[in-house]
């Protein structure tokens, strides 16, 4: 198998709760770190929302692995930030058998 190129740096983010004045609460991003990935894309599709088109496209972004419960191990929840472009990160996997990286399933979406 040939190892992927890992040319894209990419911040990895995770939520986390800040209440607010009406007793509910919203959601913040904080930094976990950055991670260096190779991002392919996949198909993309249009959809409306609100009578708004939405483009929404699903990723394959390949990363080091990380033993499980690192901070630096991504996991379904979290995302990945590249400049202003959000990959929000649905599913992820071991690539190969030797666990060497993760393959995270992602997706992006835009409003067109």
């Amino acid at each position: 198998m040939k190892p992927p190129v890992l040319n894209r740096k990419l911040t990895l983010e995770d939520s986390y709760r800040v209440p607010d004045a009406a007793g509910g609460y919203t959601a913040e991003w904080q930094e976990l770190g950055q991670i260096w990935g190779q991002v392919v894309a996949g198909t993309g599709r249009e959809k409306a929302v609100n009578a708004l088109p939405l483009s929404r496209v699903p990723y394959r972004i390949t990363v080091r692995a990380a033993p499980i419960g690192a901070p630096s191990r991504p996991h379904a929840g979290q995302r990945f930030r590249e400049g202003t472009r959000i990959f929000a990160i649905a599913a992820v996997t071991e690539q190969d058998s030797d666990g060497r990286y993760l393959l995270c399933q992602a997706h992006e979406e835009v409003a067109v």
